[in-house]
């Protein structure tokens, strides 16, 4: 288990990295605003398009979890066992007021709203608007309902947090 002091110190770095890239993108100069016609309007991000639906929805994965991750696809049915376990102290999806999930972002505390979206691949995502897949999304590997596998698609959150099992916890009785 990672101490909570390390786990602090990891989020700081990754707070203090995400900082870092935000004001880095800002170094690029303040221009004024033209008030001629001349200027073309601007263009669409390319391989930006409309978000797709994803094959799986939102009420699907709504619900108390048992969590555990894994690196190694032979210990999956090792890790579905101890993730079924955790049920005493479930990971809970809930859902979100625009029709998403709320769930955890890599490396952050605190939950958000988050979408499933769709790829002209087939693949499902979850994470925050914007291009699919993006850096904060992460890929649903595979889903039957009981059973949730997700993946991080950014390579050192895949790295650090490996294949996410959920298993879905029995109904309170």
């Amino acid at each position: 288990m990672i101490s909570s002091a390390r786990a602090r110190t990891v989020a700081n770095l990754a707070a203090a990295s995400s900082l870092a890239l935000l004001l880095g993108a800002c170094g690029g100069g303040m221009s004024l605003p033209s008030f001629s016609s001349s200027s073309p309007p601007p263009e669409a991000e390319p391989g930006t398009g409309p978000e797709m639906p994803a094959s799986i929805r939102a009420d699907e994965i709504v619900g108390r979890w048992g969590l555990a991750s894994f690196q190694n696809p032979a210990d999956r049915a090792r890790t579905e066992a101890a993730a079924r376990s955790q049920c005493k102290n479930p990971y809970v999806i809930g859902s979100g007021t625009s029709g998403g999930v709320v769930m955890h972002l890599a490396d952050q505390a605190t939950p958000q709203e988050l979408r499933l979206k769709g790829s002209p691949s087939g693949k499902n995502y979850i994470g925050p608007a914007g291009p699919t897949p993006g850096e904060q999304d992460r890929e649903i590997v595979s889903f039957d309902g009981r059973v949730l596998i997700t993946r991080f698609i950014d390579k050192d959150a895949a790295t650090r947090y490996g294949n996410m099992v959920y298993v879905r916890c029995a109904p309170r009785a």
